[in-house]
């Protein structure tokens, strides 16, 4: 058999990306459903007339497009296709604070039918980073904000990171400052109370892949993407309060905004 394959205009298609494109096309019509396990390496290079390697390259293809999952000594598989928790802007309104007790993320997850949890794993102040210290109107040179990191999961599942970043003239004297333990209505709740309600959100999204450390902690699959969300809370005042920065893996976040049509 030829080592490549004509291509509409008169190009070629390396065999790698040949036996790639069947093997996406089968995933994709379902004849290798979630799940299923793919051919060995020895057995793809049989059945496409190619060397070992060139299969072992198909796969690491698919691989990188979030299509399958080595599992080591088992084999590879198709990847499982997973539902997304979908979070709205609805999350931090007042009324569904009041009628849960809860945070955004919790009572977001818990309508969705699962259990949340969320690790603060550290409350220090700090120097902002210079995107954080241009949305909230601090000085970057200053350790003038609070940086608290969350780690938040479904059903025991790792789904993202959030770093919220407050105003050290907020926090300061407050256990938005010094305790992981928000109490009823959690965050939110706080800053109302300090005279910060939020009225208004702004979300710049953005998509990247993740770090090494953020596909370690986030068990994220080779080829699969985060979504960065910067989220700045304004209050009443039209004064932002808050910056968190939310790394979300992209295989189980969605966003869900409805806003109205500025004129």
């Amino acid at each position: 058999m030829n080592s490549s394959q004509s291509r509409p205009g008169g190009g070629t298609q390396l065999p790698s990306r040949r036996v790639a494109s069947e093997l996406r096309t089968a995933i994709a019509s379902g004849d290798l459903p979630p799940g299923a396990k793919l051919p060995s390496e020895r057995a793809l290079a049989a059945r496409y007339g190619v060397a070992r390697n060139t299969a072992r390259e198909a796969i690491r293809l698919l691989a990188e497009e979030g299509l399958v999952t080595a599992h080591h000594g088992k084999g590879v598989f198709v990847r499982e296709k997973r539902r997304l928790l979908r979070f709205g802007s609805e999350r931090y309104s007042h009324r569904l604070r009041k009628e849960t007790g809860l945070s955004p993320y919790r009572a977001e997850v818990a309508k969705q039918g699962r259990t949340a949890r969320v690790d603060c794993t550290s409350i220090e102040r700090v120097r902002p980073p210079e995107d954080v210290a241009e949305r909230l109107g601090v000085d970057p040179a200053e350790p003038s904000v609070v940086r608290r990191e969350n780690w938040y999961y479904a059903d025991d599942e790792p789904v993202q990171i959030g770093v919220t970043y407050i105003p050290w003239e907020i926090a300061e004297g407050s256990v938005l400052a010094t305790s992981a333990n928000m109490g009823k209505g959690s965050l939110y709740a706080r800053f109302e109370e300090l005279g910060h309600p939020i009225t208004r959100i702004r979300e710049e999204v953005s998509a990247r892949m993740p770090t090494h450390e953020e596909a370690i902690g986030l068990s994220i699959p080779d080829g699969v993407p985060v979504v960065e969300v910067l989220h700045t809370g304004i209050d009443h005042l039209d004064r932002p309060f808050e910056v968190t920065r939310f790394v979300m893996r992209a295989d189980l976040n969605g966003l869900d905004y409805t806003m109205p049509v500025e004129d």
